[in-house]
């Protein structure tokens, strides 16, 4: 039995054709990253851009959610070298990258999570080896994943330009930053025609192109459809996002309640 974990998983699964549900850690939490990654989750990913965690909180929901067994994402705060070798580093499967909206910053990206040749990353995987064991450093350049995020109406515009960049493996869609760039009011809950022609655009121009393709979406319903509809990888809201809505929910409840009860009706227990 190896000691290492498994490397490589989130690719070899879309590789294959798996369908992925991704969950999306924002709070600085390792036990609710442990609890989320116990959930049957095929990955999640850590907010290092929106998401309240610092990088070394980042590193220990990291291990928390190894002990599951999926790979882990990390959503890197801006496109930029140091975070993105950082992430890698520390044994992230893959990165998403904020606001690509040109080649030029494509190609930017992808060097950060490559060795030369194919890139600039500089070499000391700490953790990487440690956690996936001494061929990290052989495979690494083909078992990485880079997704970058489509999010503008500019980067719609530039949109086969990036997709032609060899080393961006995908691209994540962030519906609520299109939306406001294309004029509307921000929402992942994406209702504007415009905005619903802009992503299927973006859905079939990535596939044409042998790429994967993610959205973030509002919940599971979502996440079913667009599955459905030929997306790669999905994401349910947030860990903020579903904590809320239950608690939402359940108050409304006990309020529903309490206001039977004041009319003198049976309680149940």
């Amino acid at each position: 039995m190896s000691i290492f974990s498994p490397f490589g998983q989130l690719r070899q699964r879309l590789e294959a054709g798996e369908k992925i549900i991704n969950g999306f850690c924002s709070a600085p939490s390792p036990i609710l990253a442990e609890f989320l990654a116990r959930q049957g989750f095929d990955s999640l990913t850590i907010d290092l851009q929106h998401g309240l965690i610092d990088y070394q909180t980042s590193l220990t929901m990291l291990q928390a959610i190894a002990t599951a067994g999926i790979p882990t994402i990390c959503r890197v705060p801006w496109n930029d070298p140091i975070p993105v070798m950082k992430a890698l580093d520390a044994g992230f499967e893959a990165i998403i990258c904020p606001m690509i909206n040109t080649r030029e910053e494509a190609e930017k990206f992808g060097s950060y999570a490559r060795y030369a040749p194919r890139g600039v990353r500089s070499f000391g995987p700490t953790r990487s080896l440690n956690a996936f064991g001494p061929s990290y450093s052989a495979v690494a350049n083909d078992q990485i994943l880079t997704f970058a995020m489509i999010e503008t109406e500019n980067a719609v515009k530039n949109l086969e330009e990036i997709l032609t960049v060899p080393e961006i493996d995908g691209v994540y869609i962030g519906p609520a930053d299109l939306t406001l760039s294309m004029g509307f009011v921000p929402s992942i809950v994406v209702t504007e025609p415009k905005v619903i022609d802009a992503i299927e655009h973006i859905r079939v121009a990535t596939k044409r192109k042998n790429k994967f393709v993610g959205l973030h979406c509002s919940g599971g319903t979502a996440v079913a459809e667009m599955l459905a509809r030929g997306f790669d990888l999905a994401t349910i809201s947030t860990d903020i996002r579903i904590f809320v809505a239950a608690v939402q929910q359940e108050l409304k409840a006990a309020r529903i309640g309490q206001k039977k009860d004041a009319k003198g009706e049976a309680s149940s227990y």
